[in-house]
């Protein structure tokens, strides 16, 4: 059957909607999310519209994942569509595009940029509008005219209302867009906060009063843009390891036509049913079943283990794994999304987007922190006036209420835990599918280790170096060096120093071994049966056995080597847990 592909035309955003078990998917990035108030507004809109199935919001990555019945797109009154929930996230305040990983790093790099600029202002104008404040202070308590102190005054709002104008937009703007929608959130306050003390500053110096605040307001400036860049940064940086695993899949693929022509397609326009050509050396592109061919797939991205695997016809492969030997066609089983890779991934990002109890707890005090804090500012003007305090000392009260109950960290740094938690652990090779695996691992009793690469090193040594003589050896690794299998590294690496002989007519035999010519005799580095050592002692680990013409074969034994520290560590939590070791291995080895 021919297969035809044509590029896709867009013909809008529901071109990104994808089916899964019944369920239409759609993810978006969402500029504007800066807080968990702003998640709080964008779950309640969507969910609040007819046919939604969930919204849920991930304050790291921007992401909002919405999820319905299938059918809406279809059928139904209201049909649910891509641009129908975008429309909706713009009538509370919030721009939204498909989500795609490389825009998320565009807009997490020009956030940051634009936060470094106004931290530089801000910092600058601080640190110079203080020099004057310590000035003032000091002319206070000796003999500083009126005059000169009026002058500072004037020299502080000329360095600081500028710098506030430029270094504030960060909150401002933010503060505006939840304003015009008629929402609040943490920014709101924050910005009331910075603009009435910095107004209230120039009406003293209007007044040639003795104290003025424009210190205060551009400090307070300056330390918020320190704290939100350095969430940003955070933030990206534990993002960006998941999003590191989509960077080993291939990002074309050879198609191979029905007549036989081949041709590069990107992997996203790949369907199951495709046949792709993949040549020894490259990544597999998509998930799929091998057609023809043989050839050693280095796995240890989905299985940990150090050894590839032989893959020949009918055999299951994954996109991201590495073909290591010899081409093969492979039929393609899933689209680049519903790959094994994207679905880790997905995995990941669900750990992250998940609320644990903690986060649950901070989010639910977090949504009653701006109406709390207006009332309590408002309470506190009314109150001190009342008391015969003065318009000034009402509002510099009512003020200080407005910026010391900011609760940045309840509301940023208890999620953004759980987000570099996730990312830290990932690096160190430890997946979180749960949102709450972290809190539940204090009422945890058993471990259950996977022996390879997590107590080993994951890289097979040869252990009978000893007990095998140099010039067999030198032999070995002359053709072991011509190979990417691991076995044969690792006797290429017990081998240096050593000469390496002038061999011939090499080749490949994936799942078998390697073959060679020298000095007209024939020369086999492979497993036991191929190259005729069937009646060879029995080993427990990986072997290679090497025949060199007729003489007898001569094994080479491998062991993967623990880790320094992992008898320590075994020993450390073997008091205190349960302990279970898995393995691959013979039960001998195990």
């Amino acid at each position: 059957m021919a297969i035809t592909v044509e590029k896709p035309h867009p013909t809008g955003t529901d071109l990104f909607v994808r089916e899964d078990k019944g369920q239409a998917k759609l993810d978006l990035v969402v500029e504007g999310m800066h807080c968990a108030g702003c998640m709080q507004k964008i779950e309640r809109a969507l969910n609040a519209m007819p046919g939604i199935g969930s919204a849920r919001c991930n304050l790291s990555t921007k992401r909002v994942a919405v999820t319905w019945p299938h059918e809406q797109i279809d059928t139904g009154d209201t049909p649910l569509t891509a641009d129908a929930i975008i429309t909706q996230l713009s009538a509370i305040g919030f721009a939204a595009v498909p989500f795609d990983p490389k825009l998320v790093g565009a807009i997490d790099e020009t956030e940051a940029n634009r936060l470094l600029r106004a931290m530089g202002v801000a910092g600058f104008a601080a640190a110079n509008v203080m020099l004057l404040s310590v000035s003032v202070w000091s002319g206070l308590v000796s003999d500083m005219e009126m005059e000169t102190r009026s002058l500072f005054h004037w020299l502080s709002a000329l360095i600081a209302l500028p710098a506030i104008a430029y270094a504030g937009r960060p909150f401002f703007l933010s503060a505006w867009s939840a304003l015009k929608v008629r929402t609040t959130n943490m920014d709101v306050p924050i910005s009331l906060a910075v603009i009435l003390a910095s107004l209230m500053s120039l009406g003293l110096t209007l007044q040639n009063a003795e104290h003025v605040y424009f210190d205060a307001s551009v400090s307070l400036l300056f330390f918020l843009l320190i704290g939100r860049y350095l969430d940003v940064q955070t933030r990206a940086k534990a993002c960006s390891v998941a999003q590191n695993l989509l960077s080993l899949r291939a990002v074309a693929a050879t198609l191979v036509d029905a007549d036989g022509n081949t041709r590069m397609v990107p992997v996203e326009m790949l369907a199951p049913g495709m046949t792709i050509s993949i040549a020894a050396g490259e990544r597999l592109p998509a998930d799929g079943t091998v057609v023809s061919g043989a050839s050693d797939i280095d796995t240890s991205l989905v299985t940990g283990e150090s050894l590839p695997l032989a893959a020949s016809t009918g055999s299951k492969v994954f996109a991201g794994t590495l073909n290591m030997t010899g081409p093969l066609q492979v039929e393609v089983t899933a689209k680049d999304d519903a790959s094994l890779l994207a679905e880790i991934v997905r995995l990941m990002e669900a750990a992250e987007q998940g609320r644990a109890g903690y986060v649950r707890l901070a989010d639910r005090i977090a949504r009653a922190y701006a109406p709390a804090v207006h009332a309590l500012a408002a309470f506190t003007v009314v109150l001190w006036f009342a008391l015969g305090a003065g318009w000034q000392v009402s509002l510099m009260n009512a003020i200080a209420v407005l910026i010391i109950t900011c609760p940045c960290a309840l509301g940023l740094a208890v999620p953004v835990v759980q987000v570099v938690a996730s990312g830290r652990l990932l690096k160190q090779g430890i997946l979180v599918k749960a949102p709450d695996a972290l809190e539940r691992l204090a009422n945890i009793d058993t471990i259950i280790f996977d022996k390879t690469g997590t107590l080993t090193l994951g890289t097979p040594e040869l252990i009978n170096r000893a007990g095998v003589d140099k010039h067999t050896l030198t032999i070995a690794a002359s053709l072991a060096c011509t190979s990417k299998h691991p076995l044969s590294r690792a006797i290429t690496r017990a081998a240096d120093g050593l000469p390496r002989l002038p061999l011939t007519d090499i080749t490949e035999t994936p799942g078998f071994g390697l073959q060679a010519t020298h000095q007209g005799e024939s020369i086999r580095l492979g497993n036991r049966a191929w190259v005729g050592a069937d009646a060879g002692p029995a080993t427990t680990g990986p072997e290679l056995w090497l025949k060199h013409g007729d003489k007898a074969p001569i094994p080479f034994q491998f062991a993967d080597q623990l880790r320094p520290d992992a008898d320590k560590t075994i020993r450390a939590l073997s008091g205190q847990f349960r302990l279970i070791l898995l393995s691959g291995d013979t039960q001998e080895a195990t």
